[in-house]
């Protein structure tokens, strides 16, 4: 019996809709980065991109544990010296949520050029609309 190998074409993407609220965050990264991903699946190949899409919506209503809001810090470098920058999770939070889901989901897809890929079919918005209603998208709870 020889190895099933799922081809780019024979795969079918299937749209999901995510309420995040009340949600905690790492629980709801871990869950979306696996159907990204396509684990759930049974013809799953790890060099093939087999995941669905998903739609996460009320991204500025998740939930964090702990003194999360206040001591998860976010960095990024300008490219100058001294050009370090940080942000609280709460900053964060007030000016872009939809940032807060799309880097916590990004952590947890592999590090090669697939997660571009897998990112790309990841949609997050703030609040409770979405443009993808043409796409009839499945509910999806955790």
């Amino acid at each position: 019996m020889k190895t099933y190998s799922p081809k780019p074409e024979e795969i079918t993407h299937e749209w999901f809709v995510v309420d995040a609220e009340d949600k905690i965050l790492g629980r709801l990264a871990t869950e979306i980065a696996t159907r990204l991903r396509g684990k759930h699946k049974a013809e799953f190949a790890p060099h093939v991109d087999c995941g669905d899409f998903v739609v996460v919506i009320n991204a500025e209503k998740i939930k964090v544990t702990g003194n999360k809001l206040d001591q998860k810090m976010y960095y990024h470098h300008t490219g100058y010296p001294g050009g370090i920058r940080e942000a609280s999770l709460k900053v964060m939070l007030e000016k872009k949520p939809e940032d807060v889901i799309i880097k916590a989901v990004r952590g947890m897809l592999p590090k090669n050029r697939l997660s571009t890929q897998l990112l790309a079919k990841l949609k997050v918005y703030a609040g409770p609309e979405h443009p993808h209603t043409a796409q009839q998208p499945k509910p999806l709870d955790f």
